[in-house]
């Protein structure tokens, strides 16, 4: 542990939100001090297992405790615009799920929020800091890849069943799994987006927020001479769960597999015709974490004891991710950093799916980024 006193974090949703408490616990400079959730009955089932005493089923007598140094959001996703800007106003660091917000204008309201309050944000995107895009970055910047040339991404999910604030939802509206990482690979903003809709999906879903489209698909423009491609499925289209990134490079390519669990496949250039390709076991990055929180990126966040932990038993998921995601939040904040993505990149991120939207809905046309999300908002 730093000399410094450990960062004391408040969990807000407590479903997915859940999985980070034991990462906090153990982590050497956090500390999980209040836990916050609507419904009194679950609030107490996950107190009570994880020991948490301080529990609140009102945000903003939360937001109130002066002991309370950062909020890590896991709300539905039309609370987290409001609940990051009240939690920066209030003077806390925000750590937020995606998508960062569901307008353009929302987006930009929390990076004037996050400006004016000096307070850290960071926009918990999983996908760049899974195993499988640590193994590019690592190859990307020990000069492996060569030229990075190409990238594309997808997030393919099927989202039937799923709350109620999910159904019909346009696709690019949570795009922010394909979007980031094609943005974060080359660590390049987004400045130009076109996005074409394709089939469609039920009447009934369809109506709800007026978008029939099963799947839409977009071209990125980034800064330079670099483009990508990604696509986005929720409803009525027939695909195992996937998140993935594929990078095309001058001296080698890596690309996700089409099944999960199956190895990545790595192509080098100028090898024999049948040389070209093969199959690579993803390594871990559990070495980039403290000791104490690197088992999470393996296991199951919660320990043996079922009586002590009742029904939560997600286990350890997103490619490793959640640990390094906590670690980069707390790290950032003891050592006055941003954290990545900082606001202003993951609102880019996120305005990226906004926007694609938009044109899909708009035959194609092509949208402009906000200048707010660009590397030059940074300077003013």
């Amino acid at each position: 542990m730093s000399d410094q006193q450990p960062v004391r974090i408040a969990l807000v949703g407590l479903g997915f939100g859940a999985e980070f408490i034991p990462i906090y616990q153990a982590h050497p400079d956090a500390k999980p001090s209040a836990i916050c959730q609507r419904n009194r009955k679950n609030l107490d089932a996950v107190g009570d297992a994880f020991g948490i005493e301080k529990r609140y089923t009102d945000y903003a007598d939360l937001l109130k405790d002066p002991n309370i140094d950062a909020v890590h959001i896991n709300t539905p996703i039309p609370l987290h615009a409001e609940q990051s800007i009240q939690a920066l106003e209030a003077g806390k660091h925000v750590a937020c799920t995606v998508p960062m917000a569901t307008s353009v204008e929302d987006c930009k309201r929390i990076v004037d929020a996050q400006v004016a309050s000096g307070k850290r944000y960071m926009m918990m995107e999983t996908v760049v800091y899974s195993r499988e895009f640590l193994f590019m970055k690592d190859l990307y910047e020990n000069g492996e890849l060569g030229r990075i040339q190409f990238l594309q991404a997808s997030h393919q999910q099927d989202m039937d069943g799923w709350p109620d604030y999910w159904p019909g939802l346009p696709p690019m509206h949570y795009a922010t799994h394909c979007a980031g990482p094609v943005l974060a690979l080359p660590r390049r903003d987004a400045t130009r987006i076109s996005c074409f809709g394709s089939g469609r999906i039920g009447e009934d879903l369809a109506a709800i927020h007026g978008s029939p489209w099963a799947i839409e698909s977009a071209h990125i423009q980034l800064e330079g001479d670099l483009s990508a491609r990604i696509y986005r499925s929720l409803f009525d289209t027939a695909r195992q769960y996937r998140e993935s990134i594929d990078v095309y490079g001058s001296k080698k390519t890596v690309e996700w597999p089409l099944i999960e669990g199956d190895p990545l496949v790595v192509h080098t250039a100028k090898k024999s015709e049948f040389e070209i390709p093969e199959n690579v076991e993803c390594p871990d990055y559990a070495h980039l974490l403290p000791k104490e929180i690197q088992r999470f990126t393996t296991q199951g966040v919660y320990d043996t004891d079922a009586s002590r932990h009742l029904s939560f038993t997600q286990g350890a998921g997103h490619g490793g991710s959640h640990p390094h995601l906590a670690h980069e939040f707390v790290d950032a904040i003891l050592n006055n950093r941003d954290c990545y993505p900082n606001a202003r990149e993951s609102a880019n991120w996120t305005c990226v799916g906004i926007l694609a939207h938009e044109s899909a809905m708009k035959g194609g046309e092509i949208m402009d980024m906000p200048t707010f999300t660009l590397s030059q908002a940074d300077e003013t």
